[in-house]
């Protein structure tokens, strides 16, 4: 079953629940610590674009909520590496976030951010690209991870 709700809003809702978690419970500091944050963040964003860049560069849908309507198998960029970019990004950006908040007990949501969007999207989406790709699809899945 795929969501209905887009994975930006899900990443945002567990950066809420993490900036709750860190509010309640309170955080560390160490040296470099925005640093290090801004750039686990940064390069999520960089991920992020040039991802959603490739897709329109294919002349392909980009909405994750509709992914049987994707007209090409975008296979190039960091789509070499991962066969979710765009999660591996929204990944990032949150662990930047949990850095930047310091609070250990976000990690916990990290994992859950991965189970979540594990579930209730990846796993539909390759369904439905399967559905429309097949062996191309599958030779593609046999090269490159789900992640990383």
């Amino acid at each position: 079953m795929q969501t209905k709700i887009p994975p930006p809003v899900i990443g945002i809702g567990f950066g809420v629940l993490m900036w709750l978690v860190a509010r309640n419970a309170g955080g560390m500091h160490f040296p470099g610590q925005p640093l290090l944050a801004a750039l686990l963040m940064l390069c999520g964003v960089v991920i992020d674009l040039a991802s959603v860049a490739a897709f329109f560069g294919a002349r392909t849908t980009v909405n994750p909520l509709r992914p049987e309507r994707a007209q090409k198998l975008v296979v190039i960029g960091f789509f070499r590496y991962s066969r979710n970019p765009m999660y591996l990004g929204m990944l990032l950006i949150l662990c930047g976030w949990v850095v930047w908040l310091g609070q250990p007990l976000n990690v916990v949501m990290l994992i859950a951010f991965v189970f979540c969007i594990n579930e209730l999207q990846i796993k539909p989406e390759e369904q439905a690209l399967e559905a429309r790709f097949g062996q191309e699809y599958r030779d593609y899945c046999d090269k490159v991870r789900r992640w990383l």
